[in-house]
């Protein structure tokens, strides 16, 4: 993997040299936009409307809009001009339980690996995090952005994930004046906690796949090889749901039997005695 970032982690008046690597990648599938007509990749320009012809790399500046039409110009040296305590550093600032961060904060997430010298500091922070089940909160300045992080444990290695600050979270509140519980009834409660007890298991990432990926890589490698596109069944629309309480006890009904058969599935088959087999 590619070193993206290299410093130390501050822990108390304790430094651990580290390296950063990205821990995540998408496998989206990327696509080139071409001229239908002969195939050729189309070129994106940098173009002034006003001065009418292309710009190139170093004619551009950042420009803030802080009103319609109306830009302030901002350029390294301004940039150079905010100071910044740790540029190599990420500074720990608290430990935390995991619970009490939600989901929606987290961003990217990268490995940290100790640098030469780092190794027996950095185990004795996996190990303390790992005894007392925390996580570490702190600062860290990443290509001149600085950023909240959550250090945490995992598979014997320190993951370092960005994470937004509260400021970024948006408001659930625009999204409308909130639901409706008064017509819940007591067996339709019942009904779902049932439902989402039976389909309950443990997380296991390897079980997950992306089949919209898949079908369209099948696309490309028939395409590729000059064969037919076989396009698969259409799923039948289940229509409209009329009765809740009906459509819940259907769902009940079918995860409990897909349960019963993925037990049957998992159940080792018995050896014979003596056959060592």
């Amino acid at each position: 993997m590619k070193t993206l970032w290299k410093g130390a982690v501050s822990f108390g008046l304790v430094n651990i040299p580290v390296s950063m690597y990205t821990a995540t990648q998408s496998k989206d599938l990327k696509f080139n936009y071409l001229h239908g007509k002969c195939m050729s990749p189309i070129k994106y320009q940098k173009y002034c409307p006003r001065c009418d012809k292309e710009i190139n790399s170093d004619e551009i500046v950042r420009g803030y809009e802080y009103a319609k039409g109306n830009y302030v110009v901002i350029n390294e040296e301004d940039l150079e001009r905010i100071p910044h305590e740790n540029t190599k550093t990420i500074d720990i600032l608290d430990f935390v339980s995991l619970s009490q961060v939600d989901p929606v904060y987290f961003d990217k997430t990268y490995y940290l690996e100790p640098s030469p010298g780092g190794e027996k500091a950095y185990a004795l922070i996996v190990e303390a995090m790992k005894k007392t089940k925390k996580i570490a909160i702190a600062k860290v300045l990443i290509r001149s952005k600085e950023s909240l992080a959550a250090l945490r444990v995992k598979d014997g290695y320190l993951l370092m994930e960005t994470i937004f600050y509260p400021d970024e979270i948006r408001s659930p509140a625009s999204l409308g004046s909130g639901i409706d519980r008064s017509k819940l009834h007591d067996n339709e409660l019942k009904m779902a906690v049932s439902l989402i007890e039976n389909l309950s298991t443990d997380f296991e990432p390897a079980s997950y796949q992306d089949n919209y990926r898949q079908a369209l890589w099948q696309i490309i490698e028939a395409k590729i090889s000059g064969q037919e596109i076989v396009a698969p069944e259409p799923i039948a629309a289940t229509g409209k749901v009329v009765d809740l309480m009906e459509a819940l006890k259907a769902s009940v009904k079918l995860a409990e039997e897909n349960k019963q058969e993925n037990q049957k599935k998992a159940k080792p088959s018995r050896k014979k005695a003596g056959s060592g087999v």
